[in-house]
């Protein structure tokens, strides 16, 4: 819990009260390797905080599984449009390690907004980052080579080909496996 404290605290100040309302509102997860957390089609009523474990998001596209993005320790994750609007996932969640999460509802997550405006000063940073990490990453990406994609993936990842299915990272890419291994080999 206390990593989870500490990244809301660099968003926003904790008193006592809200330190005590988050650890009640926030459940810790044992989730193992191969669960979904969220099925595509499905709402994302939660979000979570990686303890530790690594995680996926993904979706299909004329039936092949594309991931869309991972998520590693200290990080939230959700399907961000469907947690935030309510409305059907076209993602899914999956945990590719055995995961340690703290799970808030939205509904617990709206309430604290509600309660404390420290937050909702939170939720708000937090839903920008969201915003300017996946809008920065994804403006140039059409625009760069296999290698330059893959070099930014591990520069925002590191070690991620230790920890991820090169079919995954490949998917992310959009690129073969064959031409991600010579990638790897250039490296």
């Amino acid at each position: 819990m206390q990593n989870l404290l500490q990244e809301i605290s660099h968003r926003c100040f904790l008193n006592p009260e809200l330190q005590q309302s988050i650890v009640n509102s926030f459940k810790l997860k044992e989730v193992t390797k191969g669960t979904k957390l969220l099925t595509q089609g499905n709402k994302a009523n939660s979000l979570y905080f990686i303890k530790k474990g690594i995680l996926h998001n993904y979706y299909y596209h004329d039936g092949k599984q594309i991931s869309s993005w991972f998520y590693a320790e200290n990080q939230f994750v959700t399907s961000w449009h469907s947690f935030y609007i309510q409305k059907q996932s076209f993602e899914s969640i999956e945990c590719l390690d055995d995961c340690i999460l703290y799970e808030i509802s939205y509904q617990s997550y709206q309430k604290l907004i509600a309660d404390f405006a420290a937050f909702g000063n939170f939720a708000r940073l937090l839903a920008e980052e969201m915003l300017i990490f996946l809008d920065e990453f994804s403006k140039g990406w059409s625009f760069l080579t296999a290698k330059e994609k893959y070099q930014l993936l591990l520069s925002y990842f590191p070690g991620i080909e230790l920890r991820v299915k090169l079919g995954y990272i490949a998917s992310f890419l959009g690129i073969s496996q064959e031409t991600l291994s010579r990638l790897r080999a250039e490296s």
